[in-house]
C-alpha cells in the first residue's frame, strides 16, 4: 500500500491557478447567460426556439468579448513585464557601476592620503 503522492509546490500552485481560471471562466459563462436571459426577456414577440437562439448567440458573443480582452490584458501585462524587467536590470546595472566607481575613488583617495601620509 503506497502513501499519499507529494505533491512540489509549483504543481500545487499550478494546480489552484487552474482551478481558479475554470471558476473565473464558470462565473463568466453564468454572467453572460444571465445577461442574454434579460436581453432576451425585453424581447416577448420571440418564439421560444427564437429566445433560446438569441440567448445562445448572445451568450457566444459574450464570451468571446471577455475572451478578447482578457488576452489583451495578458498580452499587456506580458508587454510591461518586459519593460519593468528592462528597467530593472539597467538600474541595477546603473546602481552596480556605481558603486564600483565609488570604491575606486574611495581606494584612490585613500592611497593619495597615505601618500600624502607618507611624505610629511
Amino acid at each position: 500500500m503506497r502513501g499519499p503522492v507529494r505533491q512540489t509546490e509549483p504543481e500545487v500552485a499550478a494546480g489552484i491557478a487552474r482551478l481558479e481560471g475554470y471558476l473565473l471562466a464558470q462565473s463568466r459563462l453564468k454572467e453572460a447567460r444571465q445577461e442574454a436571459e434579460a436581453f432576451a426577456g425585453r424581447m416577448p414577440w420571440l418564439t421560444g426556439a427564437q429566445r433560446e437562439e438569441v440567448v445562445r448567440v448572445y451568450t457566444q458573443d459574450r464570451i468571446a468579448l471577455s475572451r478578447r480582452v482578457l488576452e489583451a490584458l495578458v498580452s499587456r501585462a506580458d508587454e510591461l513585464r518586459l519593460e519593468y524587467t528592462a528597467r530593472y536590470e539597467e538600474l541595477r546595472r546603473r546602481l552596480l557601476c556605481g558603486g564600483v566607481v565609488a570604491v575606486l575613488v574611495s581606494a584612490v583617495l585613500c592611497a593619495f592620503a597615505g601618500l600624502l601620509a607618507l611624505h610629511r
